[in-house]
């Protein structure tokens, strides 16, 4: 904790179910913009969340002689005020715990965030003292958008009203008041000032912009005597401050410990549930409100085809199965409304990508295993069977079906698949014409739904729909299967993608695949040749041109690499269910040593949790955003496919 080059690379990432989350590091100096103690969305003013709280500094007052426990840093690499220094432990298996020795005081905080409200919750203990203690807290406020900065300005408001244990201050128009409150009584001292020149060496290190100037009206003081705790309540609602004790307690009493890999990756899966309170701040979940999952923090929305490529790991794996419907219900909604070509009414981003509906179905078909025929066909076989219908009759814009049983997608000019980076107003990969996964999960949608209305005693529907899939699963072998044994990335005309991309996996991982059993086998081999690393599969292969296996730099740079080699755990989940579904227990010891390598993540970028995406070279630093659900979704998958493996004879 001590040593900044290893603490200030590890992140902390507590959330709720609005999309609001408190980030920073272990030492609690803010790296990124997205850092703060309380970011919350404001949807009055945009789509974005905003940083409101960015950080408390504790100062701990003995014999008129102060101790600031805080951390920050600014230009010129110049950190303070070196609270880290005075750490002696940090623990996050239950809620983030750390403790503090300055001489004879031992101060304990642990951090919360309230699971239903916008409010982060800090108590501070005061294990040990030899004499007479005082703690001041000092505020700083930024109260602007996670993808801008703020600086010294006229305008920001230095008004504030003293409440119940505190007070309530708001910076700018349009914003939402700031309740600051303590469980104690405590003196606010008015003394309003700008910190200059913090600065977020992440952003640095991504090519922006990266310092800014932080807003603090004052400090509040009070004594605290040996075993007493503290709570502060930072919120954009007000609370009686006698209630924050045991408001901590009942949070604290919520959480589940994580204390091995299974349960950090489950409390994992619940920071990306997100829902949209319909019926106000009620703690009670109400049937009519709308449940998503968040492809990413911090600064991800939720995306089409991550919310459906996520679904079955972040519930079924983890036997959540009525989040899964609530999920469904919420994207069925949005896909309906975007096939019968009217606005939306969800907040789901990106439902228009071609691969989107395709998805949806592979998602429901997790489901059907999971859940039995019978529910499975009777909650979405129409849902299923719609997706088809509309895929055959040509309603998507841009997911044609041709006569030789393929569908073609345009995507010279804009990025249609999840290689979705662009440079210069164009895609970095402009995969187009007939795409192979896209493919694959055709083949597989119309087999799963031909096997579908037989079971419904719909004999000739599902004879007609076997037909066109025969009429796919010859097309695909033709066209994607190479004489090197691997399969094509795309085809658009004349122009055959040769590089050995990890998309042709899901032709053998899928339920139903166009590939004979050597084929598949063929494929297996040269990902695992060429593709596999102990994050997951590369992106390109080392041995294909423009392979960028490093994601750093900036903006342009990265773009370039995003897809260029970079590891990808959620592609390593496919793969694992494709060795598995080839070469069955024979491979389990081979798969759990893979898995390994995503335990060691767990304390090493943010904490509990799984990046975006890994260099495709060692040591395959963890890159990008600290937490993202395909991820975390696909390592929970594959751990219930090893269960299910392991106790098959």
């Amino acid at each position: 904790m001590t040593n900044l080059q290893e603490s200030l690379r590890r992140e902390l990432l507590r959330t709720n179910r609005s999309g609001a989350y408190s980030s920073s590091t272990l030492v609690d100096c803010n790296t990124r913009k997205y850092h703060g103690l309380l970011v919350v969305p404001v949807p009055e003013l945009d789509d974005e969340n905003h940083v409101l709280l960015s950080s408390l500094d504790c100062t701990v007052i003995q014999h008129g002689a102060e101790f600031n426990l805080g951390l920050h840093k600014y230009q010129g690499n110049n950190f303070s005020p070196n609270g880290h220094k005075y750490i002696r432990e940090f623990d996050a298996s239950l809620v983030p715990t750390t403790t503090y020795r300055v001489g004879g005081v031992i101060l304990k905080k642990e951090v919360i965030f309230q699971h239903y409200e916008d409010r982060i919750l800090i108590r501070y203990t005061l294990v040990d003292a030899h004499s007479a203690t005082t703690l001041r807290f000092r505020p700083f406020l930024a109260f602007r958008s996670v993808r801008q900065f703020t600086h010294e300005n006229s305008t920001a408001s230095r008004e504030y009203q003293e409440i119940d244990g505190g007070i309530k201050t708001c910076m700018y128009a349009g914003y939402p008041d700031l309740f600051m409150q303590f469980s104690k009584k405590n003196q606010f001292v008015f003394q309003p000032d700008w910190y200059r020149g913090v600065e977020y060496p992440k952003e640095q290190e991504r090519g922006y912009a990266s310092n800014e100037d932080l807003y603090v009206p004052g400090y509040f003081e009070m004594p605290i005597k040996k075993g007493e705790s503290i709570v502060f309540s930072g919120s954009t609602s007000q609370i009686k401050s006698s209630s924050l004790k045991k408001l901590f307690e009942e949070e604290v009493a919520d959480r589940a410990p994580r204390d091995n890999f299974y349960h950090s990756l489950v409390a994992a899966a619940h920071q990306f549930h997100l829902r949209d309170r319909r019926s106000g701040s009620s703690k009670e979940l109400d049937d009519s409100d709308d449940r998503y999952l968040l492809a990413g923090y911090p600064w991800f929305k939720c995306r089409a085809r991550d919310t459906f490529i996520s679904l079955p790991g972040l519930t079924l794996a983890i036997g959540e199965q009525d989040y899964f419907e609530h999920v469904m219900k919420t994207s069925e909604k949005g896909l309906r409304e975007f096939m019968e070509g009217k606005p939306l009414s969800v907040k789901i981003y990106e439902i228009e990508q071609p691969d989107v509906p395709l998805w949806a179905i592979w998602a429901i078909q997790q489901y059907v295993k999971d859940a039995g025929k019978d529910k499975g066909y009777a909650m979405y076989g129409q849902l299923v069977t719609d997706i088809v219908d509309y895929i055959i009759k040509g309603g998507h814009p841009n997911l044609r079906l041709d006569d030789n049983g393929l569908v073609y997608s345009n995507g010279r000019d804009r990025a249609v698949t999840w290689m979705n980076s662009t440079a210069n107003g164009r895609p970095v990969v402009p995969r187009s014409g007939y795409i192979v996964e896209f493919n694959a999960l055709w083949y597989n949608a119309q087999k799963f739904c031909a096997a579908m209305l037989a079971e419904q005693g719909k004999a000739k529907e599902a004879e007609e729909l076997e037909k066109r899939a025969e009429l796919t699963k010859q097309s695909f072998v033709d066209t994607f299967v190479n004489e090197y044994g691997y399969l094509l990335d795309y085809v658009d005309g004349t122009m055959m993608d040769w590089s050995v991309r990890p998309n042709q996996i899901f032709a053998v991982a899928l339920d139903y695949s166009p590939l004979s059993q050597q084929q598949m086998k063929s494929v297996v081999d040269i990902c695992t040749r060429e593709l596999l690393t102990p994050k997951g599969l590369r992106s390109l292969s080392p041995k294909s041109g423009g392979y960028n296996p490093i994601y750093v730099g900036p903006q342009t740079q990265r773009d370039y690499a995003y897809h260029q080699g970079t590891a990808w755990p959620w592609l390593g989940g496919f793969y694992m269910e494709a060795s598995l579904k080839l070469y069955k227990r024979s491979r389990l010891s081979f798969i759990e040593r893979q898995l390994v390598g995503y335990e060691d993540e767990m304390d090493y970028h943010a904490i509990g949790t799984i990046s975006e995406l890994f260099d495709g070279n060692p040591p395959f630093h963890g890159r990008g955003a600290m937490s993202f659900a395909m991820n975390v979704a696909e390592i929970l998958r594959t751990l219930q496919l090893l269960d299910k493996y392991s106790y098959q004879k």
